[in-house]
C-alpha cells in the first residue's frame, strides 16, 4: 500500500467514526441466527476449513515448529513507520519463504529466512530451525492445493449460479463442489499462479504480556491483536490462506460463552468488513487450534480484517503471493549492474571516469543508488541483527550490494566533478543538475529521517541486539568515502549553479 492510499485510508478512518459518533456498527457470530447467511451474501469469497480437516500429522508438525521458532528466539516485533511515526508492533513476527524474497509493509521491508528448496543452499544456525522452515513448506505446499481446490469451488458455484446452497464455512464431513480440474487449461494455470505463495509471515502474540491492546474501534468487538487492514504488497487477486495455532485445547471455549453478547473475549477471532460500509453487519469467526481461512480473489482489496486477541497466546502463518517485481535480491543486483554499466574505470589519482554524460543515464543511476541505500541496506541494517538468529543467508549478499553502493557514491562524486568543470556548456550543465537534483534532495532527506529513526525514543528502548543500525553511515573527514554523509552544503551549491545556467 502507498503513502497515498494509507493518507486516504486514514482520512475514510476519520470521517467514519465522526459520522458514527458514539454508536456501534452491527457485527456477527456463528451464535447469531443469520450470521451464515450473511457470510454466504456478503463474504462469499472468504472460506474457512475447520482443524478436523486438516491432516493430523500436519497439525503435529507445524505447532511443534511454531514453538521451535519461538523458542530460539527468533520473532521480533517490528519498528514501522505509521503517519510519519515509528511504532512498535504488538505481534511478532518473522518472513520465511522463497531464498532472496522480501515482503514490504507499513515501511519495513522483510528478509526470508529461506526455507529449503531445490538450486538453494542455506545454513540454520540450528538444524531445527532449518528443520521448521522445512515444516512451513510443507505447510506453504499443502495450502496451496486447498486454495486451487477452494478457487474451483467457487467458480463452479459462480458458473451454476449458486448463491446459497454451500456454505463457505466447511466442515470436515460437507460435500464439497468442483474437486476435479477444471477443464479450462486457462482457468487451472490461473487458480495456481493465484496460489503460488513464494512468502509465509509467521505472527506471535501473548495477550497476557501486552499492557495495553487498542479497542475495536466500529463494532465494540474488543481488544484487537492487529487493526483493520488489506494485506499490502501482494499480486492482484492473489489469495492469502491463514494456518491458527492458538494455545489452548481443541475445541476449548469460555464457560459462559453461550451467555455472552457478541464475540467471547477469551477466543481469538478474525473480524471482516466491507471497506467504508456503515450498512453491512461485520463478522467476527472464532479462531481455535488448526483452523485455517482463505481470502480468495479480491477480496484483500474490497474487505477489511482484523484480529481480535483472546486470553492465550497465539501463533498464525499467514502465506501470500508477494509482489516480488522489485523485491527480490536478484532484481536489486541486476539493478547495480544496469546503474554501474556506466562505469568507465579510474583515472591516474583514483578517481572513476563516466562513459556518458547523458541526462537520462545519470538520472536513472541516482535514482538506483537511492533505491539500494533506503530499500534495501538500510532497511536491513535498521533491523539490526535479528536474522543471526536463524542463518547467515543474507549477510554476504549485503556485503554485495554495500560494495555496488560505495561504487555508486564514486559515480555521483564523478558527476559532481564533471558538473563544476570549467568549460562545460551552460546547457549540459543545466541538463545534469536538472537530472540529478531531485535525487540527491531526496537521498539528502532521506538520511536525515533514517538518522533520525535509529536514534528515536522507542527504538532506544529496544534490547541492544535489536536497537536499530544507521548503516550506511560515516563521519565527515572518512578518508574513505568521497562524499560527505550530510548533503546539505552540495546540494544548495548545486541549486546555486542551477540558478546561474538558467537562461
Amino acid at each position: 500500500m502507498s503513502g497515498d492510499c494509507r493518507d486516504n485510508s486514514y482520512s475514510q478512518k476519520l470521517r467514519l467514526l465522526e459520522e458514527l459518533e458514539d454508536t456501534w456498527l452491527p457485527y456477527l457470530t456463528p451464535k447469531d441466527d443469520e450470521f451464515y447467511q450473511q457470510w454466504q451474501l456478503k463474504y462469499p469469497k472468504l472460506v474457512f476449513r475447520e482443524a478436523d480437516s486438516v491432516p493430523e500429522e500436519l497439525h503435529k508438525e507445524v505447532q511443534e515448529a511454531f514453538l521451535t521458532l519461538h523458542k530460539h528466539g527468533c520473532l521480533f516485533r517490528d519498528l514501522v513507520r505509521i503517519q510519519g511515526k515509528d511504532l512498535l508492533t504488538p505481534v511478532s513476527r518473522i518472513l520465511i519463504g522463497n531464498p532472496g524474497c522480501t515482503y514490504k509493509y507499513l515501511n519495513t521491508r522483510l528478509f526470508t529466512i529461506p526455507w529449503p528448496v531445490n538450486g538453494s543452499v542455506a545454513n540454520y544456525t540450528k538444524d531445527e530451525i532449518g528443520a521448521a522452515c522445512q515444516t512451513f513448506l510443507k505447510l506453504n505446499d499443502y495450502l496451496q492445493l486447498e486454495t486451487i481446490q477452494a478457487l474451483e469451488e467457487l467458480t463452479s458455484k459462480e458458473k451454476a449460479g449458486v448463491d446459497d446452497a454451500l456454505p463457505v464455512y466447511i466442515a470436515p464431513d460437507y460435500p464439497r463442489l468442483g474437486l476435479g480440474l477444471s477443464s479450462d487449461r486457462q482457468e487451472e494455470v490461473d487458480y495456481k499462479s493465484r496460489a503460488a505463495y513464494n512468502v509465509t509471515l509467521l505472527n506471535f502474540m501473548d495477550p497476557q504480556k501486552m499492557s495495553y491492546l487498542k479497542e475495536e474501534p466500529y463494532f465494540g468487538m474488543g481488544n484487537m491483536a492487529v487493526s483493520w487492514h488489506h494485506d499490502e504488497n501482494l499480486v492482484e487477486k492473489s489469495a492469502v490462506a491463514v494456518y491458527n495455532y492458538t494455545c489452548e485445547g481443541p475445541g476449548e471455549e469460555s464457560e459462559n460463552d453461550s451467555q455472552l453478547e457478541g464475540r467471547d473475549p477469551d477466543t481469538w477471532h478474525v473480524g471482516f468488513k466491507i471497506s467504508w460500509d456503515i450498512e453491512t453487519p461485520g463478522l467476527a469467526i472464532p479462531l481455535h487450534q488448526g483452523d485455517c481461512y482463505f481470502m480468495l480473489d479480491e477480496l484483500n482489496a474490497t474487505h477489511q480484517h482484523c484480529v481480535l486477541a483472546g486470553s492465550q497466546p497465539r501463533f498464525s502463518s499467514t502465506h501470500r503471493v508477494a509482489e516480488c517485481s522489485t523485491g527480490t535480491l536478484d532484481y536489486i543486483l541486476q539493478r547495480c549492474q544496469l546503474a554501474l554499466q556506466n562505469l568507465h574505470g579510474e583515472v591516474g589519482d583514483g578517481d572513476i571516469s563516466l562513459k556518458s554524460l547523458d541526462p537520462a543515464i545519470l538520472k536513472q543511476g541516482e535514482e538506483i543508488h537511492n533505491e539500494v541505500e533506503f530499500e534495501w541496506l538500510r532497511q536491513f541494517w535498521f533491523q539490526n541483527n535479528r536474522y543471526k538468529q536463524c542463518t547467515d543467508w543474507w549477510y554476504q549478499p549485503m556485503t554485495e550490494l554495500e560494495g555496488h553502493w560505495k561504487k555508486m557514491e564514486e559515480v555521483t562524486n564523478a558527476v559532481l566533478r564533471e558538473v563544476r568543470r570549467e568549460g562545460l556548456p551552460v546547457e549540459q550543465r543545466r541538463g545534469i543538475l536538472t537530472a540529478i537534483l531531485a535525487s540527491l534532495t531526496t537521498r539528502q532527506n532521506l538520511r536525515r529521517e533514517w538518522h533520525a529513526r535509529c536514534q528515536s525514543r522507542i527504538a532506544r528502548t529496544l534490547p541492544v541486539d535489536q536497537k536499530p543500525e544507521c548503516r550506511p553511515y560515516w563521519e565527515k573527514d572518512d578518508p574513505a568515502m568521497r562524499l560527505p554523509f550530510d548533503l546539505a552544503d552540495i546540494i544548495a551549491d548545486l541549486r546555486a549553479q542551477l540558478l546561474q545556467a538558467k537562461p
